[in-house]
């Protein structure tokens, strides 16, 4: 039996009008995880699947349904849901370790990450994905292993789910729930800043650090796009907010996807986590060699911190004519944020 590591959790907020700017629902959030844990950005598109097909998330097989919706992930590169995430409808979810009297379950079964990313591709509402989650939560049940190791790290889920128009918040523990209505100026670059709070603990650092953050912004206009931005990189201080917005055509976001290893994975395989593959992404790889310089080569260092910022900060321009303009050149948004991407590993080349 190994010792269980010292709770740790995420930082989730939502701000709804009238205290968001804008007439806007911001959600955000900073996913804090094992320091070496790689967070990828994945984009799944809808898709149609045929009846009784099973669906195999990260421990155990479900029933899969006959539609699921596009969603955009953020999530720990070796399981199947995700730390946060948004669908094509503005639905955006994330989910909080918590602990409580009730005894967690080491028994594999849905993760609260799996929970995420069905709560995602099966609702186009926050009210919607809710029910999902319970409805899968109070079937499956929650348990399993939260991180690539043999040590054990188990926890019950809480989780804030957003749309366009409100936010609920749900807490478990084991199968029992419980649901609240969120009730209540903000804008995205406050959020960012928020995230990138160090002295608060919010951004985490130390064996547990923040590995990857969100931040959406959702109008309730429903003829403007939701907007959603992504570091996919640890340290939102360091990293660039990348914005995401869901057109048709988009492609795999490669250069922020993680290799696969298939059946080979020691996360498949029987006993797990046998050993540790390198799932670094690109964007990984170049921002773990920048934070170095960020961190050390003082001159060097500061003029690529100020570049990046300059960066994430043209890009929020952007976005924000965007929304106040109400303008949207589709061909352009297909590749928006593989293109800020490059941009951004130019910068650290």
């Amino acid at each position: 039996m190994f010792p269980r590591p010292s709770p740790r959790s995420c930082d989730t907020f939502v701000a709804l009008p009238p205290a968001a700017a804008g007439g806007r629902v911001v959600f955000g959030k900073n996913s804090d995880r094992p320091a070496d844990e790689v967070q990828e950005i994945v984009h799944v598109p809808a898709a149609a699947h045929p009846p009784g097909a099973a669906l195999e998330c990260t421990y155990i097989k479900i029933e899969q349904v006959e539609k699921t919706h596009a969603v955009v992930l953020s999530r720990p590169s070796w399981l199947w849901g995700a730390e946060m995430g948004a669908n094509e409808h503005g639905v955006c979810i994330g989910n909080e370790a918590v602990w409580g009297r009730e005894e967690i379950c080491d028994d594999e079964a849905l993760l609260g990450m799996d929970l995420v990313r069905l709560g995602l591709e099966r609702a186009d509402t926050a009210e919607k994905a809710l029910t999902v989650i319970v409805d899968l939560l109070e079937k499956y049940g929650q348990g399993g292993n939260c991180m690539e190791s043999h040590m054990a790290f188990t926890y019950h889920n809480s989780f804030l789910i957003a749309d366009r128009k409100e936010a609920w918040v749900l807490e478990t523990s084991g199968k029992y729930w419980a649901a609240e209505k969120v009730e209540g100026s903000i804008t995205p670059e406050i959020m960012m800043e928020i995230l990138r709070d160090k002295e608060s603990g919010i951004n985490m650092e130390g064996g547990f650090m923040t590995t990857g953050s969100m931040v959406s912004v959702l109008p309730q206009q429903p003829n403007l796009p939701c907007i959603h931005f992504f570091t996919g990189t640890p340290d939102p201080a360091r990293s660039v907010f990348k914005p995401f917005i869901f057109v048709p055509n988009i492609t795999q976001l490669l250069k922020t996807s993680s290799p696969t290893f298939g059946h080979d994975d020691p996360v498949k395989k029987q006993p797990r986590f046998q050993n540790k593959p390198d799932r670094r992404h690109e964007l990984y790889k170049k921002h773990e060699s920048a934070a170095v310089v960020m961190e050390t080569i003082e001159g060097q260092g500061k003029e690529m911190l100020k570049e990046i910022q300059q960066l994430e900060k043209q890009k929020i321009s952007e976005m924000e004519s965007i929304l106040q303009n109400g303008c949207l050149d589709i061909n352009q948004m297909v590749n928006l944020f593989s293109q800020c991407v490059d941009e951004e590993l130019k910068i650290y080349s």
